[in-house]
Protein backbone atom coordinates (compact mmCIF):
# COMPACT_ATOMS: atom_id res chain seq x y z
CA UNK A 1 0.00 0.00 0.00
CA UNK A 2 1.13 3.44 -0.47
CA UNK A 3 1.99 6.50 1.35
CA UNK A 4 2.85 9.54 1.61
CA UNK A 5 6.61 10.23 0.83
CA UNK A 6 8.79 11.71 3.74
CA UNK A 7 11.08 14.05 2.00
CA UNK A 8 10.54 15.86 -1.38
CA UNK A 9 14.12 13.41 -2.92
CA UNK A 10 13.17 9.52 -2.83
CA UNK A 11 15.48 7.24 -1.26
CA UNK A 12 18.91 6.51 -2.93
CA UNK A 13 18.58 9.75 -5.05
CA UNK A 14 20.39 13.11 -5.20
CA UNK A 15 18.51 16.99 -5.81
CA UNK A 16 20.21 16.74 -9.22
CA UNK A 17 20.10 13.55 -11.33
CA UNK A 18 21.61 12.91 -14.27
CA UNK A 19 18.94 11.92 -17.46
CA UNK A 20 21.07 10.58 -19.92
CA UNK A 21 19.01 9.85 -23.29
CA UNK A 22 20.06 7.39 -26.47
CA UNK A 23 19.06 7.04 -30.06
CA UNK A 24 17.80 3.08 -29.60
CA UNK A 25 20.84 1.81 -28.13
CA UNK A 26 19.73 2.64 -24.59
CA UNK A 27 20.33 -1.54 -23.99
CA UNK A 28 23.44 -1.46 -25.03
CA UNK A 29 24.68 1.44 -23.15
CA UNK A 30 23.37 -0.64 -20.00
CA UNK A 31 26.12 -2.70 -20.89
CA UNK A 32 28.52 -0.67 -21.42
CA UNK A 33 28.37 1.53 -18.28
CA UNK A 34 28.06 -1.90 -16.53
CA UNK A 35 31.72 -3.03 -17.98
CA UNK A 36 33.41 0.27 -18.32
CA UNK A 37 32.49 2.63 -14.77
CA UNK A 38 31.39 -0.53 -13.00
CA UNK A 39 27.14 0.71 -13.15
CA UNK A 40 24.66 -1.62 -11.71
CA UNK A 41 20.94 -1.53 -12.75
CA UNK A 42 18.79 0.62 -9.95
CA UNK A 43 15.72 -0.66 -11.43
CA UNK A 44 15.31 -2.71 -14.25
CA UNK A 45 14.71 -1.17 -17.82
CA UNK A 46 11.30 -0.41 -18.98
CA UNK A 47 10.08 -0.62 -22.12
CA UNK A 48 6.25 0.27 -23.79
CA UNK A 49 4.31 -2.01 -24.70
CA UNK A 50 5.02 -3.21 -28.65
CA UNK A 51 8.16 -0.73 -28.40
CA UNK A 52 11.73 -1.93 -28.08
CA UNK A 53 12.79 1.27 -27.13
CA UNK A 54 14.03 1.94 -23.44
CA UNK A 55 11.17 3.85 -21.50
CA UNK A 56 13.44 4.37 -18.67
CA UNK A 57 16.20 2.39 -16.57
CA UNK A 58 18.14 3.67 -13.58
CA UNK A 59 21.75 2.55 -12.90
CA UNK A 60 23.77 3.23 -9.72
CA UNK A 61 27.36 4.17 -10.22
CA UNK A 62 29.00 4.59 -6.60
CA UNK A 63 26.80 6.58 -4.39
CA UNK A 64 24.74 8.28 -7.38
CA UNK A 65 22.24 7.38 -9.78
CA UNK A 66 21.67 7.73 -13.80
CA UNK A 67 18.59 8.03 -14.88
CA UNK A 68 18.37 6.73 -18.89
CA UNK A 69 16.43 6.59 -21.86
CA UNK A 70 16.02 6.00 -25.50
CA UNK A 71 14.84 9.18 -26.98
CA UNK A 72 11.74 9.38 -28.60
CA UNK A 73 9.85 11.14 -31.52
CA UNK A 74 8.86 14.30 -30.45
CA UNK A 75 10.61 14.57 -27.25
CA UNK A 76 12.69 17.78 -26.86
CA UNK A 77 15.80 15.13 -25.39
CA UNK A 78 18.35 14.00 -28.20
CA UNK A 79 21.08 11.61 -27.79
CA UNK A 80 24.39 13.74 -28.39
CA UNK A 81 25.09 14.04 -32.26
CA UNK A 82 28.34 16.14 -32.07
CA UNK A 83 29.61 17.18 -28.84
CA UNK A 84 27.58 18.08 -25.38
CA UNK A 85 25.77 20.45 -23.03
CA UNK A 86 27.25 18.19 -19.99
CA UNK A 87 29.53 15.63 -18.88
CA UNK A 88 29.11 13.28 -16.47
CA UNK A 89 32.16 13.79 -13.34
CA UNK A 90 32.69 10.40 -11.34
CA UNK A 91 35.01 10.14 -8.23
CA UNK A 92 36.56 6.71 -7.29
CA UNK A 93 39.17 6.27 -5.16
CA UNK A 94 41.42 5.22 -7.81
CA UNK A 95 41.02 6.91 -10.98
CA UNK A 96 43.91 5.78 -13.13
CA UNK A 97 42.45 2.32 -12.80
CA UNK A 98 39.01 3.56 -13.43
CA UNK A 99 40.14 5.95 -16.42
CA UNK A 100 41.84 2.72 -18.01
CA UNK A 101 38.98 0.38 -17.32
CA UNK A 102 37.03 2.59 -19.86
CA UNK A 103 39.19 3.09 -22.07
CA UNK A 104 39.83 -0.62 -21.74
CA UNK A 105 36.21 -1.19 -22.53
CA UNK A 106 35.84 1.64 -25.87
CA UNK A 107 35.57 5.42 -24.16
CA UNK A 108 37.94 7.43 -26.67
CA UNK A 109 40.20 9.68 -24.46
CA UNK A 110 39.48 13.35 -24.31
CA UNK A 111 41.96 14.51 -22.00
CA UNK A 112 44.72 12.19 -20.49
CA UNK A 113 44.65 11.98 -16.37
CA UNK A 114 46.53 14.62 -14.74
CA UNK A 115 47.13 16.62 -11.81
CA UNK A 116 44.90 20.01 -11.34
CA UNK A 117 45.54 22.84 -9.72
CA UNK A 118 42.59 22.40 -7.39
CA UNK A 119 43.39 19.35 -6.02
CA UNK A 120 42.31 16.75 -8.51
CA UNK A 121 43.60 13.87 -10.52
CA UNK A 122 41.20 13.83 -13.61
CA UNK A 123 41.03 12.95 -16.95
CA UNK A 124 38.08 12.84 -19.60
CA UNK A 125 36.75 10.18 -22.17
CA UNK A 126 33.92 10.18 -24.47
CA UNK A 127 31.53 7.03 -24.69
CA UNK A 128 30.58 5.02 -27.75
CA UNK A 129 27.30 7.27 -27.10
CA UNK A 130 28.83 10.43 -27.39
CA UNK A 131 28.44 11.03 -23.54
CA UNK A 132 31.92 12.52 -21.36
CA UNK A 133 32.68 11.37 -18.55
CA UNK A 134 34.99 13.23 -16.29
CA UNK A 135 36.81 10.13 -13.54
CA UNK A 136 38.68 12.23 -10.89
CA UNK A 137 40.06 11.44 -7.50
CA UNK A 138 40.14 14.28 -5.36
CA UNK A 139 43.87 14.41 -3.65
CA UNK A 140 44.53 17.54 -1.96
CA UNK A 141 42.21 19.86 0.01
CA UNK A 142 44.03 23.36 -1.68
CA UNK A 143 43.51 26.78 -0.18
CA UNK A 144 42.03 29.64 -2.61
CA UNK A 145 45.11 31.32 -2.80
CA UNK A 146 46.84 27.98 -3.87
CA UNK A 147 43.97 27.71 -6.51
CA UNK A 148 44.25 31.47 -7.61
CA UNK A 149 48.00 30.48 -8.13
CA UNK A 150 47.81 27.10 -10.19
CA UNK A 151 44.97 28.56 -11.88
CA UNK A 152 47.02 31.66 -13.16
CA UNK A 153 50.09 29.35 -13.88
CA UNK A 154 47.73 26.86 -16.18
CA UNK A 155 46.19 29.74 -17.67
CA UNK A 156 49.74 30.79 -18.70
CA UNK A 157 51.08 27.44 -20.07
CA UNK A 158 48.02 27.58 -22.25
CA UNK A 159 49.22 30.44 -23.91
CA UNK A 160 52.58 29.35 -24.99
Amino acid sequence: MSEKAKTAVPEGMHTVTTHLWFQGNCVEAIKFYKKAFGAVEATPPVTAPGFETIMHAMLSIGTSRIMMADAWPGTWEQAPAEGTTASLWLYVEKCDEAFQQAVDAGCEVIMPMSDSFWGDRFGKVKDPFGHCWALASHRWNMTPEEIAKGQRLWLASLKK
